[in-house]
């Protein structure tokens, strides 16, 4: 499965920094606190100098710039996932989609988080690209509606985690809307807007969960494509370099990209 399944149905929104830990491929942070706190200070950045979207920018002359991000293609549709919570037993479903740019770059993923239970709650939660400032934290509306503010959770070397608590008018809104936009600074404090494509979101939502055997399956065949793709790639350099010999001797060949574990 895509990056967007690395999220994990814990119970509310305490979960995510324990989620992160235990299932990124990246190094990780050790330790979670009880209230999360931004990873960086309101002048920093979250990483060194990157440019939030690839491409897909349409710059306007005197508002934000708006990119326009897409499915990941390995993820043509939105995923629906259920669980319990071991400590409560609370079920608790989520549906989430990844999404890149124009050249197919990871741009941001979401999920929708459905906790059922007692006291139900209904949370938000992105993965955003570094390079973003967090403390304005990130703005996300449907369409033209009115603007749910987010915060940053903690960030890893794939992403800063940011999250927000909606409610049940933001569902329905989103089930009949056309995109999800939302709005981050980048470090020279300008706007960037990402229009989200909310399709199918409904459908989702509202259907099944996908069946875990199909999930651990589609993540079986996800991360074979990805080891297949760093091993062509190994080879190309390598070819590369025998044809040029250009390289200096003793010098060894340039790592392939890891392939992200499910």
């Amino acid at each position: 499965m895509s990056f967007a399944t690395r999220f994990a149905s814990l119970g509310g929104t305490r979960g995510l920094a324990t989620a992160m830990a235990l299932l990124v491929s990246a190094p990780v942070l050790a330790q979670t606190a009880p209230a999360p706190k931004p990873a960086a200070p309101a002048t920093r950045p979250a990483a060194p100098a990157q440019q939030p979207a690839p491409g897909g920018a349409q710059q306007q002359n005197s508002g934000p710039t708006v990119v326009q991000v897409k499915a990941e293609p390995s993820q043509p549709e939105w995923t629906k996932v259920c669980g319990k919570d071991q400590n409560t037993n609370t079920e608790i479903c989520y549906t989430t989609r990844d999404f890149v740019s124009d050249q197919g770059q990871p741009v941001l993923a979401l999920a929708v988080y459905d906790v059922k239970g007692q006291q139900p709650q209904k949370v938000v939660r992105f993965v955003m690209p570094l390079g973003l400032l967090l403390q304005p934290g990130l703005r996300f509306a449907v369409d033209q509606g009115q603007a749910t503010a987010g915060r940053y959770v903690m960030c890893l070397p794939n992403g800063c985690f940011a999250e927000a608590q909606v409610k049940d008018d933001f569902i329905a809104a989103i089930k009949k809307g056309s995109n999800l936009n939302v709005s981050v600074q980048n470090q020279m404090g300008r706007e960037i807007t990402f229009a989200v494509p909310a399709a199918g979101f409904g459908k989702a939502f509202d259907g099944p969960p996908i069946d875990p055997k199909v999930l651990e399956e589609q993540q079986k065949k996800l991360q074979e494509e990805l080891q297949k793709k760093s091993e062509e790639m190994r080879q190309r350099m390598l070819q590369s370099q025998g044809q040029g010999g250009a390289a200096a001797p003793g010098a060894a060949a340039p790592a392939a990209p890891a392939a992200p574990k499910p």
